[in-house]
């Protein structure tokens, strides 16, 4: 069965899914670059294998979006996967359902620093990034192929993405706040873990020592110290000048408050003002 680290793009769920690959993968919690790994996304390309699915048509792959998830679970293991799909139906093809899912954590982030990082990572201007974020049909897949849609996932508009999994009554989801686990490190990943546990029916007891040690080796600082090492597979490359975009930018300091103009401060209060009120971030 899947739990999924769901989340709308540049929300934090890579340094979700650093922190349960120390917890659950390495001995002692401590964090190595190649246990990321270990949490896999999907959908992508590898899991479609064998399916008759059309390359160059978007969408195509949603037909065998479950097919897919019952082949992977076929040896009855339970598996992390990441995912920013919507959790939603293309076609009528449902992204999941409760005989492949045993639950879900949900990360959101403030949209006013998501606007941010995406501007970063997409190289947009801040027009360009709020237009995506607003975008009920948007999706996304490997740029860098051409006429190649089989890493497809559907993302929808940043309030229709979190609403999706929020309100879905399939199966459990633990809802997280970046801003929480940002803040509130320890005992946000404490209640995840314990999330985790439960719905898998775990008999491992809670591991203090662990989770401190999961903590201090996936800090910002040296996640991007080992992508200034060692890469990072989840980084694009620059239209500008071929060169990578470095995938962990500001982190912590990614504060809306101290970047945005004014004006668009006051943009973003209005157009995601019901939202941040939901969220309480206002």
């Amino acid at each position: 069965m899947i739990i999924w680290l769901a989340s709308y793009p540049k929300s934090g769920n890579t340094w979700l899914r650093a922190l349960l690959s120390a917890y659950y993968f390495s001995k002692n919690g401590n964090f190595d670059i190649n246990l990321i790994g270990k949490i896999d996304q999907f959908p992508i390309k590898k899991f479609f294998k064998g399916y008759d699915y059309k390359l160059n048509t978007v969408g195509s792959t949603s037909s065998y979006w479950i097919n897919a998830q019952e082949r992977i679970n076929s040896d009855k293991k339970i598996r992390f996967f990441k995912t920013h799909n919507s959790l939603c139906a293309i076609n009528n093809n449902n992204f999941t359902n409760n005989k492949n899912t045993l639950g879900s954590i949900y990360i959101v982030r403030d949209p006013r620093n998501v606007i941010t990082s995406l501007k970063n990572h997409f190289e947009f201007d801040y027009e360009e990034s709020l237009e995506f974020m607003l975008n009920k049909k948007k999706y996304t897949y490997d740029f860098n192929k051409i006429d190649d849609f089989s890493d497809f996932q559907f993302i929808s508009s940043w309030e229709e993405h979190y609403q999706s999994w929020l309100e879905n009554k399939i199966f459990p989801v633990k809802f997280v706040k970046y801003e929480d686990l940002l803040s509130k490190t320890f005992d946000v990943f404490r209640d995840v873990v314990n999330f985790i546990d439960k719905i898998s029916n775990s008999k491992n007891k809670f591991n203090k020592e662990k989770v401190k040690n999961s903590i201090n080796t996936t800090s910002f600082s040296k996640l991007k110290n080992y992508e200034n090492i060692y890469g990072f597979n989840e980084s694009i490359v620059s239209k500008k000048n071929s060169q990578k975009i470095p995938f962990f930018n500001l982190g912590p300091d990614n504060d809306w408050k101290k970047i945005l103009s004014n004006n668009l401060q006051k943009k973003l209060n209005i157009v995601f003002e019901k939202n941040l009120k939901e969220l309480k971030y206002l």
